[in-house]
């Protein structure tokens, strides 16, 4: 039995794992952007979105006490951190688990037209809810227009 060689440009089990690499790299970043400390299988999951008025986070927090949640902002990074606990059953053990606990901390860089001093936090069925409105000099305003 013959061996077959390659040469480095044309070795085809190089070329397999360089698209793995390529499409792992892909499905992690989709858009090519750097999502930061906010990239894929962030705990606990947090969705960012902006309306006229500002930006809002959401953040699922299910099991996570509102007295171990801290919020905090230094600049323009805002980051909140706190801690779910996991209790294993009494005499017993795990047949599964999915819901992920322990420390976390993510932090998001926000825009400079937000207006951190007047951000405000809610708790609801396990979502923590933070509301960033935009500064005043940065919302849009209308001008009247005067007859001379």
């Amino acid at each position: 039995m013959g061996v077959i060689r390659f040469s480095p440009e044309v070795d085809p089990i190089a070329g397999m794992a360089a698209l793995q690499r390529e499409l792992a790299r892909a499905v992690e970043n989709p858009l090519g952007q750097e999502l930061g400390s906010l990239g894929r299988g962030v705990f606990p999951a947090i969705n960012v979105f902006a309306d006229r008025d500002g930006y809002v986070l959401r953040m699922e927090v299910p099991g996570v006490p509102t007295d171990s949640i801290k919020i905090e902002t230094r600049g323009r990074t805002l980051t909140v951190s706190g801690k779910r606990e996991m209790q294993a059953p009494k005499n017993g053990s795990f047949h599964r688990r999915e819901r992920t606990f322990g420390e976390f901390s993510p932090s998001l860089a926000l825009p400079q037209d937000l207006d951190l001093v007047r951000a405000e936090a809610s708790y609801k069925n396990g979502m923590l809810t933070i509301r960033i409105p935009k500064r005043e000099d940065a919302k849009p305003r209308q001008i009247s227009v005067k007859a001379a």
